[in-house]
């Protein structure tokens, strides 16, 4: 097997890992790019494990790439959302592309410091061993230790649990854009949960809510207005499921995507919602 085709059984991993580590898949394959030319630097037989190399140097570079974030993003509009990801593959694809995407979970990480979401990620995502993340975050074993405990036990605690099955996610999302397309005010009211909560991310670059809508009254208002002011006759909204959730897209009659809607739902009824509205999100969907 040649180092390119080893390399290759691991890119959808690597993607994998970059994207939860950055929630921008365009930065996370740029990484996995830059992963490869390292990893093609190697000398043969240089590596035992290309697996565990190759994750933990993909992490050590998107921990180097959150940190520039932090200091370019202080001028961000609005809140910061993970670019949508679509999961209209079945089931059984790999995990890598399937489980933990959910945007809330990506929002949890955001929160941890970046050593701590790699070795959280590597460790209880990834199945890296402990040594191999201490090599690469430059730490002692049992430090690395201590950090995954200390962000698995905050995962823990602050992720949202959300139970609705999958046919009970579609119903909503189908009859929120039923509602949406006919103004249907009351239909809105019946959708979300008295403390629901709408995210939208602009960016700076899209009309959107420059923060977060608390309460069924706001968010209701909320659409009323957008839709009194757009005439969505004009789309196409199609349902979809992005990370794990289902969701609509809403496209342009070019096919240009307009916006992405997103749903956790709880108890029937939609808790959260996050659209997205910035274009440089929404590449994928092109």
């Amino acid at each position: 097997m040649t180092a390119v085709d080893e390399f290759e059984l691991h890119r959808s991993r690597l993607v994998g890992l970059g994207y939860r580590m950055l929630g921008i898949r365009a930065e996370a394959e740029d990484l996995v790019q830059e992963t490869y030319l390292r990893w093609h630097r190697m000398p043969p037989g240089a590596v035992q494990d290309a697996g565990a190399w190759l994750s933990t140097t993909m992490a050590r570079l998107c921990i180097d790439e959150l940190r520039a974030r932090k200091v370019r993003g202080a001028d961000y509009v609005g809140p910061w959302l993970p670019e949508p990801w679509s999961t209209d593959a079945p089931p059984d694809q790999p995990l890598e592309l399937a489980d933990d995407l959910s945007v809330a979970f990506l929002l949890l990480l955001e929160r941890l410091a970046p050593e701590e979401r790699a070795a959280f990620l590597l460790h209880d995502i990834f199945d890296a061993d402990y040594p191999d993340i201490a090599s690469s975050l430059g730490k002692s074993e049992t430090a690395v230790r201590q950090i995954v405990s200390r962000a698995r036990a905050r995962v823990a605690t602050e992720r949202p649990r959300f139970h609705a099955t999958r046919d009970e996610q579609e119903d909503l999302a189908t009859r929120f854009r039923t509602a949406l397309l006919a103004r249907d005010e009351a239909a809105l009211f019946t959708l979300f949960k008295p403390d629901a909560t709408l995210i939208s991310d602009g960016g700076g670059k899209a009309i959107a809510a420059l923060r977060p809508i608390y309460g069924v009254d706001k968010i209701v208002r909320f659409f009323m207005g957008v839709t009194k002011q757009t005439d969505l006759g004009r789309y196409e909204i199609e349902p979809c499921w992005l990370n794990d959730a289902a969701a609509v897209v809403i496209r342009e009659p070019d096919g240009t995507v307009f916006a992405t809607m997103a749903i956790e739902a709880e108890g029937g009824r939609i808790q959260r919602m996050f659209t997205m509205r910035n274009p440089d999100k929404l590449g994928a969907f092109a």
